[in-house]
């Protein structure tokens, strides 16, 4: 079972100040959240190290590297057999177009987000990853025609 770690009002201020901007100087922070510049650090490096803050990264917008394509893909196998699950669940983590995957309730067992720079290089993904040997049931394909909300952590309020 998951171990929760107490957060008090100063916490729950620096981790939204970092969801928002990781890069921000401890000075400001402390400015803002109205702590010393030390126990800022103290209290970030301490969250860290429970494993509250996971990892610090940069949201890069693909759209300004190269064209990509977003698909949602639902799928479905036809039992709940534990080993072909495992099995499916692993190579979704190393499958480089997989950018999320989740197991999911109702007729589909997962959901993927998917990203590609084209519909040929979708079809080689099905093929490897969704094709006979991976013993998909079913799945469904939802290519996404434009971004109305960007995916952003931060907007997911923390838990009070």
């Amino acid at each position: 079972m998951t171990e929760f770690v107490k957060l008090d009002s100063f916490d729950r201020k620096l981790i939204a100040r970092a969801r928002a901007n990781n890069l921000e100087p401890a000075r400001v922070t402390a400015d803002a959240v109205g702590l010393s510049e030390s126990a800022v650090l103290r209290r970030m490096r301490r969250l860290r190290a429970e494993g509250v803050i996971v990892r610090d990264v940069a949201v890069v917008d693909p759209g300004r590297i190269a064209p990509h394509m977003t698909i949602h893909v639902l799928v479905r196998f036809p039992s709940r057999d534990r080993a072909r699950g495992t099995a499916f669940k692993a190579a979704m983590k190393v499958s480089r177009e997989v950018q999320a995957a989740w197991d999911v309730t109702g007729e589909w067992d997962y959901l993927l987000n998917v990203a590609v720079p084209n519909m040929e290089a979708y079809e080689a993904f099905c093929e490897r990853a969704l094709g006979d040997d991976a013993g998909v049931e079913d799945f469904q394909s939802m290519i996404t025609i434009r971004e109305i909300v960007a995916f952003d952590p931060s907007r997911a309020p923390l838990a009070g």
